[in-house]
Order: C-alpha cells, then structure tokens, then sequence
C-alpha cells in the first residue's frame, strides 16, 4: 500500500480534484490542510522547496507539485 500524503487547502479546486481522483482509483490518503497547521505547512515548504503551489502530493516520497494525473499514475504505479 502507498503512502499518498495531500497538502491542500480548503479553497484549493485542483486538490479536490486530486482527493477525487485518489478515491476513485481507490487508494487512502492523508490530508494535510496547510492553511490551519501550522506543522504541516512547514513539512509542505520542505517537500515543495519554499514553493507556494497547492496540492502537493507526496507518493511514497515522490513530490508532485499541481495536480498532473500522468504524475500521479506514475508514481502509483498505474
């Protein structure tokens, strides 16, 4: 099972986009708003490199900044 981490805000189209994709493929994830968490928001900048784009997927360690389903697919391994 992969770890999917989901860095997102809650006025963010491109992650619910990303949340629905997940779940229609069938693969759990954790959501991390990092707008209220300020923990969070500080793992999201590590991860993304000090950029400000939301969602940031974390797929087993692979960073995916935006929501690019060929990405995802990749690093899903589908």
């Amino acid at each position: 099972m992969k770890k999917i981490i989901i860095y997102s805000t809650k006025t963010c189209p491109y992650c619910v986009l990303a949340k629905d994709y997940l779940t229609e493929k069938g693969f759990a994830y954790e959501i991390k708003d990092v707008s209220e968490d300020e923990a969070a928001k500080q793992e999201f900048l590590q991860k993304s490199g000090g950029r400000l784009s939301v969602p940031l997927i974390d797929i087993d360690n692979t960073i995916i900044i935006g929501f690019d389903k060929s990405k995802v697919d990749a690093a899903l391994g589908i």
